[in-house]
């Protein structure tokens, strides 16, 4: 096993990370080895420099040469610390300056659309239907949402335990409109689909569990039928979430516990849009604020 595998190994076993967020690191040491053309035990800050101007080069978002950047750093403090080199030049080099750009989110009633749309006579659309609505309802990450278990619902006190990033638990609540949808799915499409007799929630039509890509495919395909003219990710339909939570009166402690980010940090980016959203209203109502 190389040092490159043993890092790898190092993020599964004992980091705990995904399997996705494993083939990211993967890939950026990979495409790092291939751009420099030398060994990465043996890198300098020029090879650094020439792999950022590369990036650069490319108009490759600054997030993501943020996100490779943190992967490659990583990476060097594992070999720092098991003494394989002597310095990790890595932090001599800053991640790029965030575009201050807010989150997207999908208005009252793009939502109401989409929600139309499913045919809930059917299994697969009462399915689509409890997807768009949990996803709003609770801001879960799709990631999160394909992997809820059926033994992780609790019907009764409308809360889903949910495993997140770095296989923490929490506990998120919905609502009365998704506890309908989901109850309407568990007693018939549900039953209908569950040929593999999974212990996923989500389903495709051969009874197996969906993957993130699948449910990516679902709302693209509800977004055509229902003639919205723009692009909305699950991701999306978290921050919408997040956004109207804070909109209507919720604290950023409660939003932050129930998004399962790590930091109030994050989280705080929603009160930027509805900072935005007070200032609207505040010079479209008062007499004298123009």
């Amino acid at each position: 096993m190389n040092y490159i595998d043993e890092f790898l190994n190092y993020l599964q076993v004992i980091r705990k990370h995904s399997k996705n967020t494993i083939i990211n690191y993967q890939n950026d040491l990979l495409e790092f080895k291939r751009i420099i053309k030398k060994d990465l035990l043996l890198v300098e800050k020029e090879d650094i420099n020439e792999y950022l101007n590369y990036l650069y080069s490319i108009q490759m978002k600054k997030t993501t040469i943020s996100r490779k950047l943190s992967s490659l750093r990583t990476f060097y403090d594992y070999l720092l610390k098991k003494e394989i080199i002597d310095i990790n030049y890595f932090h001599q080099f800053k991640n790029p300056r965030k575009d201050n750009s807010l989150p997207k989110f999908v208005c009252d009633d793009d939502i109401d659309k989409m929600f139309n749309i499913p045919d809930t006579r059917r299994p697969l659309g009462q399915r689509n239907l409890l997807i768009i609505r949990m996803l709003y309802a609770t801001g879960l990450r799709v990631s999160e949402l394909v992997n809820i278990k059926i033994k992780d619902i609790k019907l009764n006190d409308r809360t889903i335990k949910i495993l997140g990033k770095g296989n923490k638990e929490r506990i998120v609540v919905f609502g009365i409109n998704t506890y309908n949808d989901l109850l309407n799915y568990l007693k018939d499409g549900y039953i209908k689909l569950n040929i593999k007799n999974s212990e996923y929630l989500f389903l495709n039509k051969d009874g197996y569990k969906l993957s993130d890509r699948y449910v990516r495919r679902i709302i693209d395909d509800i977004i055509v039928k229902a003639s919205i003219d723009m692009h909305i990710s699950p991701h999306m339909l978290r921050h919408t979430f997040a956004t109207q939570m804070l909109n209507n009166g919720a604290d950023l402690v409660s939003v932050k516990e129930l998004l399962g980010h790590e930091s109030l940090n994050t989280t705080s980016i929603y009160t930027h849009v509805t900072d935005e959203k007070i200032r609207q209203v505040y010079d479209k109502t008062h007499p004298r604020a123009n």
